[in-house]
C-alpha cells in the first residue's frame, strides 16, 4: 500500500484526493492529515482515515481537535512550523502538497530533503522559487508530479518521450467566467460573479486566479520548472470546452494531447500511484457530447496577470516570488470587496516595479521578498479607492 500524507486535506483538492483513497482502500492508506483552520472537517477526516498524525494549523483549535481525537492512537499538532516536521514523516512514502499559496513552500522542501516524492498541488512552490526546488529534488533524487490539470497533461504526453525534445508546450484555458469581457465589463465586476467558474469547482482562491488568467501566469511558471524550459517554449491557448487539457509539440511537429471530463480526481489520482494506472468510475468523455472544439488566443492586454507573470519569468530572479506575494494579498482584498478586479493587475505591477531585484537569492531572500511583498501590496491596497 502507498502512504500517503495529505498537507491541506480540507481544501478542494485534499478532500477530492481522500475520495480517491475512499475509492481505492487496498492501494492507499493515509498517514498523515493537515489543515489550516477548518477543525471540524478535520476531525471527521481523522476519524474515517485514521492517519498516525494530524495538524491543525490554527493553534487556538488545537485543544478542540486533540479533545476530538482522544483515544484513536492519532498525534496532534498545532502551527505552521509543524507542516514542516511531518512533510518529513517517516512512515509516508507520497507528499501531496494541496496547500494554498507560499505557506507550501518550507513544507514542500522539508519533504523533497527526507526523500519523499511530491504530488504537487501547491503550485506557488515553484512559482516562488522553482530553481531551488528542482534543483533539490534532482539532488535527493526526489520525482515531482503534478497534480495540476495542465501540467499532469503534459506529463503524462511526456511518458516514453524522454529521448525527444519538446519544442513548445500549450497549456489550454478554460478563459474563466469573464472570456471575451472588455475593460469596461471588468471594471465593475463583484467577486460573486468572479466565482463562478463556468468548468471547474475549485476553492475561492484559485477561482478568482482562473478568473483574471494570473492562475495559467503561475502556471506558465511552474511549467518552466517541471519541464526545463525557456520562456519562449510556453504557450497559452484559450480552450473554454477544458477538454483538452494541454499539449505537447516535438521538434519534428508532431504534437501529442491529454484529453478527458473536467475532473480534478483525475490528475490526483495519477500522481498518487504514479507510474501506474488504476480503474476507477469516472465519468467518460463521449465526442458526441463535444461536436465542436474551440481555440482562440489569450487577450494578455485586458488580462494584464497573464502578461504579468510572462514578465515575471523573463526577468526570473526573485520577480516571480513578488509577483505571486502581491498576488496573495489583493485575491484576499478582492474576495474581501476593498479592491476592484482590474486593481488588482495595477498592484502587482506597482509591486514588481517597487520592490528590489535579487538575481541569484537564497531561500531567505525568498522568505524576505515574499514578507516584503505582502507588506507593500497591504499598503497599496489601502490606497485603492474602490
Amino acid at each position: 500500500m502507498k502512504r500517503i500524507t495529505i498537507l491541506g486535506s480540507t481544501g478542494s483538492i485534499g478532500t477530492q484526493a481522500l475520495e480517491v483513497v475512499r475509492d481505492h482502500p487496498g492501494v492507499f492508506k493515509v498517514a498523515v492529515l493537515s489543515a489550516l483552520k477548518n477543525s471540524l472537517l478535520l476531525i471527521q477526516q481523522a476519524k474515517e482515515f485514521k492517519p498516525a498524525v494530524v495538524v491543525i494549523c490554527d493553534e487556538s483549535k488545537y485543544n478542540e481537535v486533540k479533545e476530538a481525537l482522544h483515544g484513536l492512537n492519532i498525534i496532534v499538532l498545532a502551527g505552521e512550523a509543524a507542516l514542516s516536521e511531518v512533510a518529513a514523516y517517516p512512515d509516508s512514502d507520497v507528499v501531496l502538497t494541496a496547500l494554498m499559496g507560499s505557506v507550501g513552500l518550507k513544507p514542500t522542501i522539508a519533504a523533497i530533503t527526507a526523500g519523499k516524492n511530491i504530488a504537487l498541488a501547491n503550485k506557488e512552490t515553484l512559482v516562488v522559487a522553482g530553481e531551488l526546488i528542482t534543483q533539490l529534488a534532482a539532488e535527493h533524487q526526489v520525482k515531482i508530479l503534478p497534480v495540476d490539470s495542465e501540467h499532469s497533461a503534459i506529463f503524462q504526453c511526456l511518458a516514453g518521450e524522454e529521448q525527444n525534445e519538446i519544442e513548445k508546450i500549450y497549456l489550454t484555458a478554460s478563459g474563466g467566467p469573464f472570456l471575451g469581457k472588455t475593460k469596461g465589463f471588468l471594471s465593475t465586476v463583484k467577486k460573486e460573479q468572479a466565482l463562478k467558474h463556468p468548468n471547474w469547482v475549485m476553492g475561492a482562491k484559485i477561482t478568482i486566479d482562473s478568473a483574471s488568467l494570473m492562475n495559467k501566469g503561475l502556471e506558465v511558471i511552474e511549467a518552466k520548472w517541471l519541464f526545463n524550459l525557456e520562456v519562449d517554449q510556453v504557450d497559452v491557448i484559450v480552450h473554454p470546452q477544458s477538454i483538452i487539457h494541454s499539449i505537447v509539440q516535438f521538434t519534428d511537429g508532431s504534437m501529442k494531447a491529454q484529453m478527458g471530463v473536467p475532473d480534478m480526481k483525475l490528475p490526483i489520482q495519477y500522481a498518487l500511484n504514479y507510474p501506474d494506472r488504476l480503474k476507477n468510475n469516472f465519468k467518460r468523455f463521449n465526442f458526441l457530447d463535444y461536436p465542436t472544439f474551440s481555440f482562440e488566443k489569450a487577450d494578455m492586454e485586458t488580462f494584464r496577470n497573464l502578461n504579468l507573470a510572462f514578465a515575471s519569468l523573463r526577468k526570473g530572479g526573485n520577480m516571480p516570488c513578488i509577483l505571486n506575494a502581491a498576488n496573495e494579498i489583493v485575491v484576499a482584498a478582492f474576495l474581501e470587496d476593498k479592491i476592484g478586479f482590474l486593481q488588482m493587475s495595477d498592484v502587482i505591477e506597482q509591486c514588481m516595479e517597487e520592490i528590489g531585484f535579487i538575481e541569484k537569492p537564497q531561500l531567505n531572500d525568498f522568505l524576505e521578498t515574499d514578507k516584503h511583498s505582502r507588506i507593500l501590496a497591504g499598503r497599496l491596497v489601502t490606497k485603492s479607492k474602490v
